[in-house]
C-alpha cells in the first residue's frame, strides 16, 4: 500500500521560508512521477513542481510559472524509499494554500497535471501573510 506523508507547513510572513516534506513508502528501486500541488479555498488543486525519479534518481525537474526561482523540489532516499523536499522561498501571500505531496509510476510527461496522479498525501497547511 502506497502512503505518502507531508510535514513541514506553517505560517510566515511574506519573504519567508519554509521546506515541506513528503516521506513515501515508494520503493527505491522503481521509477515515478512525483509532484507538490496546493489547493486554495475555492480554486482548483494546481502543480506547483514535478520530478521525475528513475531508479531513485533524479532525471529532471518541473516548476509552475509562479514559482520559478523561488520553489525547488528534490529527492533523497532514506531507508530504501523515495523522499520529496519542496524549499519555499521569498513567500507570497498568494501561495497560502494546503499543500500535497502525489505520487504515480512514470510516465515521464504531466508531472504538473494533478489529474495524473494516483497516490496523495493528507496535505499540509501553507499560510504566508502580508
Amino acid at each position: 500500500q502506497v502512503q505518502l506523508v507531508e510535514s513541514g507547513g506553517g505560517s510566515v510572513q511574506a519573504g519567508g521560508s519554509l521546506r515541506l516534506s513528503c516521506g513515501t513508502t515508494l520503493d527505491i528501486v522503481n521509477s515515478y512521477n512525483m509532484g507538490w500541488f496546493r489547493q486554495a479555498p475555492g480554486k482548483e488543486r494546481e502543480g506547483v513542481a514535478g520530478i521525475d525519479i528513475v531508479g531513485g534518481r533524479t532525471n529532471g525537474t518541473y516548476y509552475a510559472n509562479a514559482v520559478k526561482g523561488r520553489f525547488t523540489i528534490s529527492q533523497a532516499n532514506a531507508k530504501n524509499t523515495v523522499y520529496v523536499s519542496l524549499e519555499m522561498n521569498n513567500l507570497k501571500p498568494e501561495d497560502t494554500a494546503m499543500y500535497y505531496c502525489a505520487a504515480d509510476l512514470r510516465r515521464g510527461w504531466n508531472f504538473l497535471s494533478p489529474h495524473d496522479y494516483k497516490y496523495w498525501g493528507q496535505g499540509t497547511q501553507v499560510t504566508v501573510s502580508s
